[in-house]
């Protein structure tokens, strides 16, 4: 199974948008969670990536 950049995003943004906002208000998911979690999670998906493109290549 081959996994691009959408079907790697969507599960993960939408478990994370139930986790949220099942847990805490929506205006403290918007305005103090959700920006780190945004920055957070495209760094990770990024090295992940890229550490993954570096296995496949061995």
């Amino acid at each position: 199974m081959e996994f691009g950049f959408p079907r790697s995003v969507v599960p993960l943004v939408a478990i994370a948008a139930v986790a949220l906002t099942s847990v805490m208000t929506t205006s403290t998911v918007f305005m103090m969670v959700l920006p780190s979690m945004i920055a957070f999670s495209v760094i990770a998906f990024f090295f992940g990536m890229k550490h993954g493109e570096y296995r496949t290549s061995l």
